[in-house]
């Protein structure tokens, strides 16, 4: 199976988050900076991820985000759920519309079943027991911060 890239980026900085130091704030800029993806595109996964709980935001000149008690808790699968905004796990529409074979199609429920059996393996892996102090440390010292691992 295949994640989207917003999905991704958003557990990209789920992962930096988790690997911050204890109450430490960081920027959207900071993260942004660690996983080496545009701000733009941290940006909104920083929103979908306040929006979803899993981090908390201080605005403000000294503000940014942290987990939440929630986002130390949650799963890839979890949140793979949550981001995954396809309907189908195959391409069901021709051209000209729908594929004719449409109706009563085994290979969309086969489909379907293997999607939920690869995030039922990842609700056993929680987000913020994924990174580690030699993943996360040079990350930090490029961004000159200091990993809380």
């Amino acid at each position: 199976m295949k994640i989207n890239a917003f999905a991704d980026v958003s557990l990209r900085a789920l992962m930096v988050l988790a690997a911050a130091s204890e109450g430490s704030l960081l920027t959207t800029q900071s993260i942004a900076d660690a996983v080496g993806t545009p701000y733009n595109h941290v940006s909104k996964a920083m929103a979908k991820l306040r929006g979803l709980g899993l981090i908390e935001v201080e605005r403000g000149r000294t503000g940014g985000s942290r987990l939440s008690p929630s986002g130390r808790r949650v799963t890839v699968g979890q949140v793979l759920r949550q981001l995954d905004t396809r309907t189908d796990a195959a391409d069901c529409v021709a051209p000209s519309g729908n594929c004719p074979l449409i109706n009563e199609c085994r290979l969309r429920v086969a489909l379907a079943r293997a999607r939920e059996a690869f995030y039922r393996e990842l609700d056993t892996v929680v987000v913020a027991d994924l990174p580690g102090s030699r993943q996360m440390t040079p990350v930090f010292q490029m961004i000159g911060l200091r990993a809380g691992l």
